[in-house]
C-alpha cells in the first residue's frame, strides 16, 4: 500500500486518482501507525516551506517518518514535499528541513533571467543525469513534465537525478538510496507522470 501523507498541504485527491490509474492501492495516512502500515510513502506539498514544515511537526509525523525511512522504507517527495527532504530552505528566512538529503532550497530567481516569469509554471523537458534511477525506467531525455515552483534544490550533487532548463539549470529530481524526490508534479504530467508513479510501485533496487 502507498501511504499518502496528509499534514494539511498536499494535493491528495489527484495523487490518489493517479495511483489508482496505474493500478496501485493508495491510502491517505496521517498518524505514525499509518506510516508504519504503508509499504511506501509519498510526501506531497504545496505552498510555503515554513508552513508545511510546521504542520508536519505539529502533526507529530517528523520522528515517525524519519524512523520509517531509516528502516529502509521508500519515500517519495513531490514539489514542496521534495524540498522538505533537504537540510534547510531559504524561503522567507532560513528554515530546517528533514535532513534526509544534503543541500538547501533557494529561490530560482538566483538562476533564472529577469525576464522569465516566476513562479515557473508549465511543461519542461527533463535531462536525466541519473538514467539508472528506478523511477526513470520508462523515461528518456526530453520527456516533458509539469512544474509549479519558485524555489529549487541546490548543493545536492550527491542525489541529483534530473534537471530541467528554464533560463538556467534547475533541479528536477533527486534520488539517494530509498529517498526519491521530484520538483514537478507527476500527477499533472500525463502519461510520463503516470509512468513515474507506476515505477515507484515496482522494484526500486
Amino acid at each position: 500500500m502507498i501511504g499518502l501523507i496528509d499534514y494539511g498541504v498536499g494535493n491528495l485527491f489527484s495523487l490518489t486518482s493517479s495511483f489508482a490509474a496505474v493500478g496501485a492501492e493508495a491510502e491517505i495516512v496521517s498518524t505514525a501507525e499509518g506510516l508504519k502500515r504503508a509499504d511506501r510513502l509519498v510526501l506531497p506539498g504545496v505552498g510555503a516551506f515554513r508552513d508545511a514544515a510546521d504542520k508536519l511537526r505539529a502533526a507529530g509525523l517528523v520522528s515517525p517518518l524519519l524512523e520509517e525511512v531509516g528502516n529502509g522504507k521508500p519515500l517519495r517527495g513531490i514539489c514542496l514535499g521534495m524540498q522538505m527532504l533537504f537540510e534547510k530552505s531559504y524561503e522567507y528566512g532560513c528554515h530546517e528541513g528533514l535532513g534526509l538529503l544534503s543541500g538547501s532550497v533557494m529561490p530560482i530567481r538566483d538562476v533564472v533571467p529577469e525576464d522569465y516569469k516566476i513562479p515557473h509554471i508549465g511543461w519542461n523537458a527533463l535531462k536525466l543525469t541519473r538514467p539508472d534511477c528506478p523511477l526513470f525506467r520508462d523515461l528518456k531525455d526530453g520527456d516533458h513534465v509539469y512544474f509549479v515552483h519558485s524555489y529549487h534544490a541546490t548543493g545536492c550533487a550527491d542525489s541529483l537525478a534530473a534537471v530541467t532548463e528554464y533560463g538556467g539549470e534547475l533541479t528536477a529530481a533527486v534520488w539517494k538510496g530509498n529517498v526519491f524526490g521530484c520538483q514537478f508534479h507527476p500527477e499533472k504530467s500525463g502519461t510520463v507522470g503516470l509512468s513515474i508513479l507506476k515505477a515507484f510501485c515496482g522494484r526500486l533496487s
